[in-house]
């Protein structure tokens, strides 16, 4: 058996029509799958139709499962599946939109996870992609003069940042919501060894060495390539979709463009990153 693959971009995204997640292949398969996912970031895999506990040992073939953070999204049946969906509200009545604005998922966490993947269980009529922007590509486009004030610069991460124009779900029963960690800016993948921005306006709280005003300048500066549609692939999500992407090298957010009214709902799981 060979997987048929199919660009989604021409630099980021590739999608699998031919595999069935609920049956078991030879390690070979496996391995291509892997490899698939290093190269292209992004992988689809269409078609699936999996139940909360076969969605996670289908994810299990990335790596070993991560703990999210806010345990108010878990499921009943398996705590280390989440979902994501348009009915949950903040205290105000305002509808949460989970993944809206440009971010990387748990940037706050020391080691934050390599990879998330998510599985559409039920989706609206038109709108509600995901769009995901290679910060490889983006450091590539980077003057000189950026990328050497960038190459030293540390930023600390929190759950949500005093900076940040995203409101975010509280963790107010859970002390990782005070928690901080420091991450470079620059970083280099530990897999296929590419130069990427490491950034996430919606959990840098501060850059170190830089003022409240310059932390905020520096991110609005490189802010302006991550909104470059050059760098993008933008995912228009079908019904069985398993979407996994690296957390390492890519940004993305959710769009909720979309009748609120319909239900979005889908499964998601995080997987741990090897590498501190």
């Amino acid at each position: 058996m060979k997987l048929n693959l199919k660009n989604l971009s021409h630099h980021t995204g590739v999608e699998i029509d031919n595999i069935d997640l609920k049956k078991t292949y030879d390690e070979e398969i496996y391995s291509a799958i892997k490899k698939a996912f290093i190269k292209h970031s992004v992988l689809v895999i269409r078609n699936q139709n999996l139940s909360s506990n076969e969605f996670y040992k289908s994810s299990q073939l990335f790596g070993k499962i991560f703990e999210q953070h806010n345990k108010k999204f878990a499921l009943k049946d398996n705590n280390l599946v989440h979902y994501i969906s348009n009915q949950d509200k903040f205290d105000d009545g305002k509808t949460y939109i989970p993944g809206e604005g440009y971010h990387t998922d748990h940037s706050n966490d020391k080691n934050p996870p390599k990879a998330t993947i998510l599985h559409a269980k039920q989706l609206p009529s038109f709108g509600g992609d995901t769009q995901f922007v290679n910060m490889s590509f983006v450091y590539e486009q980077l003057s000189k003069e950026l990328k050497n004030k960038i190459k030293n610069l540390k930023a600390i991460h929190v759950y949500q940042s005093s900076l940040s124009k995203r409101k975010l779900m509280s963790l107010s029963k859970n002390p990782s919501n005070k928690e901080q960690t420091i991450h470079s800016i620059l970083r280099i993948h530990p897999e296929n060894k590419k130069k990427c921005v490491y950034i996430n306006p919606i959990r840098i709280e501060e850059i170190l060495g830089l003022t409240k005003n310059e932390t905020i300048k520096l991110l609005e500066e490189l802010m302006i390539y991550v909104s470059n549609t050059n760098f993008q692939y933008r995912h228009k999500w079908k019904l069985g979709d398993f979407v996994i992407w690296d957390n390492r090298i890519l940004m993305h957010k959710a769009n909720g463009d979309y009748n609120m009214n319909e239900k979005r709902y889908l499964y998601r799981i995080m997987i741990e990153n090897e590498q501190s």
